[in-house]
């Protein structure tokens, strides 16, 4: 059984795309901590389709509603711990890198600039208003998990394997060293 992977890093730095390779190359599963997020969100009535639905007015009302109820995080940890230790999967999450021992941990760095450019390309908006999403969203984020958990997301970063700063590298790039990474910690 393979050990599973997190992949970890501020909003729009690249986490999915990295996991989505590194499922394909290493033939893994691929879940994501927004995605059953998204699910509690649909059950409290959000409309959370896309996957740039977080950068939305919807998304970020919905981050507010978190601030006011830990339980929506508490649950998508727990589900996404039960999925870790199963094995076998590659895990895109905010927190997941904190709470658990094991696996392979990748921290995706890279400027608020930077996110913003890919946002831009991504979600076709300005490269202003991107940059206000990715601020609110590391900075509301950041807020939420020292509050449940007492963890400094996106300081403390001693619990990873590998940090891969993005702000050079391409998509490709960034994949590439992901696999060396991987291949060298099985």
């Amino acid at each position: 059984m393979l050990r599973s992977v997190i992949i970890s890093g501020p909003p729009a730095i690249g986490k999915t795309t990295v996991a989505k390779g590194l499922a394909e190359e290493f033939s893994l599963k691929h879940l994501s901590g927004g995605d059953i997020l998204k699910e509690l969100a649909e059950e409290e009535g959000f409309s959370s389709k896309g996957d740039d639905w977080w950068d939305t007015q919807d998304g970020m009302n919905f981050l507010d509603k978190r601030k006011t109820n830990p339980e929506f995080d508490k649950k998508v940890d727990q589900k996404l711990q039960e999925y870790f230790h199963q094995g076998n999967v590659v895990i895109t999450s905010y927190t997941l890198p904190w709470l658990v021992n094991d696996g392979i941990k990748l921290w995706l760095s890279g400027s608020f600039e930077n996110s913003a450019k890919r946002m831009k390309t991504r979600d076709k908006v300005t490269e202003l208003a991107a940059l206000e999403v990715v601020k609110k969203r590391f900075d509301e984020n950041k807020k939420i998990y020292k509050s449940l958990y007492n963890f400094e997301f996106g300081e403390d970063l001693s619990v990873f394997d590998k940090i891969i700063n993005t702000d050079d590298l391409n998509a490709e790039e960034v994949l590439d060293i992901a696999k060396t990474t991987v291949r060298e910690l099985l």
